[in-house]
């Protein structure tokens, strides 16, 4: 695929946040985005929204997220914030890419066909290649295989058509090396040798990282809604012990938790509870609003931003974009080890929580980098 040059100047994780419009409702432009477009076949069925956050760095990068939202409002509200964290993500971590995200209207599990994949393909094919879409909430990568009919911006494809695959490996493995640099950051050592790790959710992502952190001979504490996939860990590695849920999870004597699964994990309630010296997780959107930061600071947490050590999945599917190669992938993806270190000191530094220094760092990198995009180059 040929990535254009020409374009004007923020899980694969597995969680869902969406926001309640019914008040301060956003507006359809969004907040500083550079295009929101909706996208409405009748005969499939398809009804989408694509946002475009930036461009700054380079073509928009975001997965296709597939739910039933309550309302269009709802479904606005959500890509709006998905586009503008992907952006962010996708300049942390050092992509020449910018951000965007896209949601399809509906339960997947009913109104999910081929003609509709396709319809919105062909939406994608209209943005020119200003967007790339690859997986997310609801869509597979043998979806990315049929959107692919339709469109030449698509990521996230199966093995067999040259793509990347399951992004959860390296996602996981990323936030691995985010957790490694939070350790030594704030214990001086990587090691996670001995530290007791509680991590929510074992699905696609969780039940990955649970596997690097049982190979550090880390003591490892899970919770998932789903007992099945539990009960599955536990017998691949039975060193492992479970909790009934999340918030008894968080009140387990914990070093590291470490959220990967639904987003908001980080709200007031839990932040009083939580045991833990360090969160670093795989979930996105993981503080519940403006301010709980701060509250962690307070608290003496060490908050690894989510959209920092989580990156390792869009550093997986962005690959494709050169013809996948899994071993350069993971060596790119272990650069979020010193990245999150960097945003760990640099909050020090400067005396802010790192989640405000991860979006300095993500906005010095758009507005230097970007601004290079007003010279203009010859095309041949």
């Amino acid at each position: 695929m040929e990535v254009p040059t020409n374009a004007p100047p923020p899980s694969t994780t597995e969680s869902t946040t969406v926001t309640d419009s019914s008040s301060n409702a956003p507006s359809a432009f969004g907040s500083r985005h550079e295009q929101v477009v909706f996208c409405h076949d009748e005969a499939s069925g398809l009804k989408a929204i694509i946002a475009i956050y930036s461009t700054a760095l380079g073509p928009a990068l975001g997965g296709t997220r597939f739910y039933p939202y309550a309302s269009e409002q709802d479904a606005l509200t959500d890509v709006l914030n998905l586009s503008q964290g992907m952006a962010y993500k996708n300049a942390l971590a050092g992509l020449d890419l910018g951000g965007g995200k896209a949601v399809i209207i509906g339960d997947p599990t009913k109104i999910k066909t081929e003609a509709l994949l396709r319809a919105y393909g062909r939406f994608v094919q209209t943005l020119g290649g200003r967007y790339y879409t690859a997986c997310d909430v609801g869509t597979f990568s043998p979806d990315m295989d049929i959107i692919a009919r339709e469109s030449d911006f698509v990521t996230g494809r199966t093995v067999e058509h040259g793509g990347a695959g399951d992004s959860s490996v390296l996602t996981a493995f990323g936030v691995y090396q985010g957790m490694r640099a939070s350790a030594q950051h704030l214990w001086g050592d990587t090691s996670l040798a001995g530290k007791r790790v509680g991590v929510a959710g074992v699905g696609k992502v969780g039940k990955h990282l649970v596997g690097h952190l049982v190979e550090e001979d880390a003591q490892v504490v899970v919770t998932d809604v789903n007992a099945d996939a539990v009960a599955a860990l536990r017998q691949t590695y039975p060193s492992i012990t479970s909790v009934v849920d999340t918030d008894a999870l968080i009140r387990e004597p914990l070093d590291i938790y470490a959220p990967c699964a639904l987003g908001g994990a980080l709200n007031d309630e839990s932040i009083e509870a939580l045991t833990a010296t360090i969160v670093c997780g795989a979930a996105n959107n993981q503080l519940a609003h403006e301010g709980i930061e701060k509250r962690l600071d307070e608290r003496g947490i060490t908050y690894a931003p989510d959209y920092c050590v989580n990156s390792g999945g869009v550093i997986q599917v962005a690959d494709e974009l050169e013809g996948f190669e899994f071993d350069r992938a993971k060596m790119r993806a272990t650069t979020i080890f010193d990245t999150t270190l960097g945003v760990l000191e640099r909050a020090k530094s400067e005396g802010v929580p790192p989640s405000i220094a991860a979006d300095r760092m993500a906005e010095q990198r758009m507005r230097e980098v970007g601004r290079l995009r007003s010279v203009w180059l010859p095309t041949s």
